[in-house]
């Protein structure tokens, strides 16, 4: 489905975008791309195979309306990553849910605008399905979180405002192009620029020391180059449709840490040792949560004790997409983080 109109990747300079990007261009496509800075301030995004003949890094701002115009100008495709994401921040609504949301209807806007368009694909969350496990229950894409807010799960809150907008822009103005959801778990494994993300920080946080014992949680974890295949897949298939839940396996976080000693990475760092992830080691966790900062102490009481379960059927066939072992993915990611410096070799 080669066209010789380029495909608009928003956020082109983020950890799931990039690597969409490479497999855009792999994939012998033309590329617009949205940044923040000058195209020279992302030579990892100029250096990929392709990029010189076929990348063309323009800026946008999220919170600009008619920001996006220019980039999405005579594109049949746009895949929008950009958004921000951060656990704890000052301003919630400033800092998070506002970016999100204006930016996503600000984009659908300038796509409803360009005429050209025939599909965006759009990155959501797991944020978006639910900011609460329950162990009795398995999502699919038919869930959405109805639970967090501004002081519950900020992030989460701003992921499922952002989904929601796009979709009413979609029912409210009926535009000339469909919009299909991608909404990916935990998103590790290696990054193409010198940044870590947010995601891959919480495997760097069980090696050095930030939790203090294993807990009882779990996550869905997929790889970014998955994630980077599920987005593509969708822009190409013309049967995709809807929500997309991407992810392959999960893991305990008693078998992450497991992994990790196993791996080679006991000596030399901080991985918890003591284990409260039992009933009573759980009470005791929620205890401790509120001497934690406001967000994560949160995120660890709607969140402990309770097993994330879920259904990737969808994605696995209708968009073909098979996953990456969750294990290589983990070992992956901290491979990676030593190689750009986020994570120090272990001193024996």
């Amino acid at each position: 489905m080669i066209t010789e109109k380029p495909v608009c990747l928003t956020g082109a300079s983020g950890f799931i975008a990039a690597h969409i990007l490479r497999e855009l261009l792999v994939n012998g496509y033309r590329v617009r791309g949205t940044v923040r800075k000058k195209p020279e301030n992302y030579p990892y995004l100029l250096s990929l195979p392709g990029a010189a003949e076929r990348l063309e890094l323009v800026n946008a701002d999220l919170l600009l309306e008619g920001s996006f115009d220019k980039a999405v100008e005579g594109c049949e495709y746009v895949i929008h990553t950009a958004s921000p994401f951060e656990i704890n921040v000052g301003d919630p609504q400033t800092d998070l849910v506002d970016p999100a949301v204006n930016g996503t209807e600000t984009l659908m806007d300038s796509c409803r605008k360009a005429r050209s368009v025939r599909r965006v694909v759009l990155t959501s969350s797991i944020a978006a399905i639910t900011d609460e496990p329950e162990s009795s229950k398995v999502f699919t894409e038919e869930d959405w979180n109805t639970m967090s807010s501004l002081d519950r799960n900020p992030y989460y809150y701003s992921k499922t405002l952002a989904e929601h907008a796009a979709w009413d822009f979609i029912m409210r103005t009926k535009p000339g192009f469909d919009l299909v959801v991608i909404n990916p778990f935990l998103v590790l494994g290696p990054s193409l620029g010198p940044s870590i993300s947010t995601s891959c920080e919480t495997i760097r946080d069980l090696m050095v020391g930030v939790y203090p014992a294993i807990m009882d949680l779990n996550w869905g974890i997929v790889d970014v180059r998955d994630v980077a295949k599920a987005h593509l897949a969708a822009m190409e298939n013309k049967e995709a449709s809807g929500r997309y839940l991407c992810s392959g396996d999960s893991m305990h976080m008693r078998e992450l840490i497991g992994l990790l000693r196993s791996s080679g990475y006991e000596k030399g760092y901080a991985l918890p040792k003591p284990d409260l992830s039992g009933t009573l080691g759980s009470v005791i966790i929620k205890g401790l949560s509120f001497t934690q900062p406001k967000n994560i102490g949160k995120y660890l009481r709607t969140h402990v004790g309770r097993t994330m379960r879920f259904d990737n059927a969808k994605i696995r066939r209708e968009l073909g997409i098979s996953f990456i072992p969750a294990k290589t993915s983990v070992i992956d990611t901290v491979e990676d983080m030593l190689k750009w410096g986020h994570l120090k070799p272990a001193k024996i």
